[in-house]
């Protein structure tokens, strides 16, 4: 079973056979539901602390079905919220710490690959957010100078000639660079995490869907409840990102937003020659809604982007991951982009990632309970579930210690629900249409739009 257009499960380069399903109960030390990146490296990371833990680790599909097999490959150092709000709500010692443990786990992240034998292609190259307009430049330009202000020296801003050195797409008047990202192939990533946790003594079960979790007491340890059987476990950690809103009680807890992708046939020698990205920098623009792209090590583009509308009711089914018109507009961008292309697209896929409230990832353990849960990364998982988990696997192995990954700011903190329907499926997608409206009006008149300014309002 697979995802079946992803550009990244066609050219996984394995068979992939499902695990053994759960068919009778189990007692385990640390129960983790979800075989993603999260729950993966949430397995590794307790097993290289002890060794002896008995870890199971339960994937309703196969391991990397969901968002680590599909997302767009940037193993990037971005944080969801701004850093003026990680700054007003947490001060900014925290928002330096959180800076530099994302910058470093980006190399970090390249490093445990490679000590695990995993071949996810990859390079770090850095990230290029092109300017396209004048009112691109003017916010990319502040951007930089907040973040070297906050200690990020590293960020720089290129001219139209530099920016062009590195990448050249259509109407480029400049570009934000940073260093912190990789290009990676995320479903190789997370099928060579899965098989280094089962090489470190942990169990994966697949094809086994959990209906509940229900938490522990003094008399009674928390469960996992499937149809083959039930798991017993001093910790249960719950890794299941977008798709945790069909669990019973969680409906509010995060919205599956659905971010959706294309790549092309490979490309010729000579269209790289012109465009460029001989490091395999990924690439962006500075509108409001967002797109992402990467080389990738077979020299077609990956790219995607948001524009997908939120389902009512926090619905997750496979229909939603495909949108003709979407897809559409993605190739239409794409094209915009790099006018030379002429090649022919070969893939079209999507699914959800989880959004909070507040838009800060989370990581907590309720020791009293035993119950524990992680995620919520709005899209920028791939380095951000590794530091997560890390912070998680501190948490449930030495509760009593103060680690760097404790210590960061969306850790042990008490995460804001989600509105109640109509309001939420209201008041997202008409974010995605003010997105949408305030891009189509700079490209037309060139001024700034009133959807821009609460958008920036509203994200701080």
């Amino acid at each position: 079973m697979r995802p079946p257009a992803s550009l990244w499960w066609s050219t996984l380069g394995e068979d992939v056979h499902a695990r053994p399903t759960l068919t009778r109960h189990a007692d385990v030390d640390l129960a983790i539901v979800g075989g993603g990146f999260t729950g993966l490296w949430t397995a590794r990371e307790a097993l290289r602390r002890d060794p002896n833990l008995q870890v199971l680790v339960l994937e309703k599909e196969v391991c990397g079905f969901g968002a680590s097999g599909r997302n767009g490959g940037w193993a990037s150092a971005l944080y969801p919220q701004s850093t003026a709000t990680v700054e007003q709500v947490h001060g900014s010692d925290a928002a330096i710490h959180l800076r530099r443990t994302l910058e470093l786990a980006v190399t970090e992240l390249g490093t445990a690959a490679a000590a695990d034998g995993i071949d996810a292609d990859y390079v770090r190259g850095g990230t290029l957010v092109f300017a396209r307009s004048e009112l691109q430049e003017a916010r990319l330009r502040a951007e930089v100078e907040e973040l070297r202000a906050g200690g990020a020296t590293d960020v720089v801003w290129l001219d139209e000639a530099e920016a062009r050195e590195r990448g050249a797409t259509a109407q480029v008047r400049g570009a934000l660079y940073t260093p912190h990202c990789a290009r990676v192939h995320p479903a190789r990533l997370v099928r060579g995490l899965a098989r280094a946790v089962e090489r470190a003594g942990g169990t994966i079960v697949e094809n086994t869907a959990v209906t509940r979790i229900m938490p522990g007491d003094q008399r009674h340890r928390p469960t996992v409840v499937t149809a083959g059987g039930s798991v017993h476990a001093t910790y249960v950690v719950r890794a299941t990102e977008g798709y945790t809103p069909a669990l019973p009680g969680e409906r509010r807890t995060v919205v599956p937003l659905y971010s959706l992708m294309i790549a092309t046939e490979p490309l010729t020698r000579s269209f790289w020659d012109e465009v460029g990205f001989g490091n395999f920098e990924t690439f962006a623009d500075g509108r409001h809604l967002i797109i992402y792209g990467q080389r990738t090590a077979d020299d077609r583009i990956a790219f995607g982007g948001r524009g997908a509308p939120y389902h009512f009711g926090s619905t997750v089914e496979p229909r939603f991951d495909e949108s003709p018109k979407v897809f559409e507009l993605l190739e239409t961008t794409l094209r915009n982009l790099f006018p030379r292309l002429t090649a022919s697209i070969t893939h079209r896929w999507g699914g959800p990632l989880a959004m909070p409230r507040d838009l800060a990832p989370n990581v907590h353990v309720d020791h009293d309970t035993g119950l524990a849960s992680v995620g919520g990364y709005t899209g920028d998982g791939v380095v951000l579930s590794r530091v997560a988990a890390t912070a998680m696997a501190d948490l449930i192995t030495n509760p009593d210690t103060d680690t760097e990954f404790t210590r960061l700011p969306f850790v042990q903190q008490r995460q804001r629900r989600w509105e109640y329907e109509p309001m939420r499926w209201l008041g997202i997608n008409a974010g995605l249409s003010a997105a949408t409206w305030a891009d189509h009006h700079e490209r037309r008149y060139g001024t700034m739009s009133r959807s821009s300014q609460w958008l920036e309002r509203l994200m701080g």
